[in-house]
């Protein structure tokens, strides 16, 4: 970090080479859309670049805040597109025919990405950080600026009402405990 500090680019680039995908897999999955994820990612890694002379060493580590701040660009931009639009998101029709169980998996799939897709900002982002970016409940708790004990209420508050959007959708936790959403 003192490297990219002194705008030494070989340095960034190297950050961005072990760690750029975490931003942009944070931003696909809150934000559902591949090109606003990518975006995230440059921002992520442009203000790792102009705030690098405030790094302190002995912190949580530069994976860690890049989860912080990209995390905190998706919640802006569901925010503010939230602001912007009170319409629907219109569904995603399935473009290929799949086998039976494929289809069945894919269906559970969609319905459970569908159902984090409902869920308030912070309670989204603390499914994602926890279950599909595998941070442990202390780190996505620093990643939101959170107490543990809050994050955790929260996360329990988010896994209730997945819970109860899927049921609404006729998903039986047998079909769940099959796939890897």
């Amino acid at each position: 970090m003192r490297r990219v500090a002194a705008r030494d680019s070989a340095a960034l680039h190297s950050i961005a080479e072990l760690h750029g995908e975490i931003p942009f897999r944070i931003g696909c999955r809150m934000l559902a859309d591949p090109v606003e994820a990518e975006d995230i990612a440059q921002e992520t890694l442009l203000r790792l670049w102009r705030h690098a002379d405030r790094w302190v060493d002995g912190g949580p580590g530069i994976a860690a805040w890049l989860t912080r701040v990209a995390t905190n660009l998706c919640l802006d931009r569901l925010r503010k597109a939230r602001r912007q639009s009170g319409e629907d998101v219109p569904e995603r029709a399935d473009e290929a025919p799949l086998a039976d169980a494929e289809l069945e998996s894919d269906q559970v799939k969609q319905a459970i990405i569908d159902c984090i897709g409902e869920l308030p900002e912070r309670q989204r982002a603390s499914v994602i950080l926890t279950y599909y970016e595998a941070l442990s409940n202390s780190q996505a708790a620093d990643s939101m600026e959170m107490n543990i004990k809050a994050f955790e209420s929260m996360l329990y508050r988010a896994r209730g009402a997945l819970q109860g959007c899927v049921e609404g959708k006729g998903v039986l936790a047998a079909d769940i405990a099959r796939i890897n959403p």
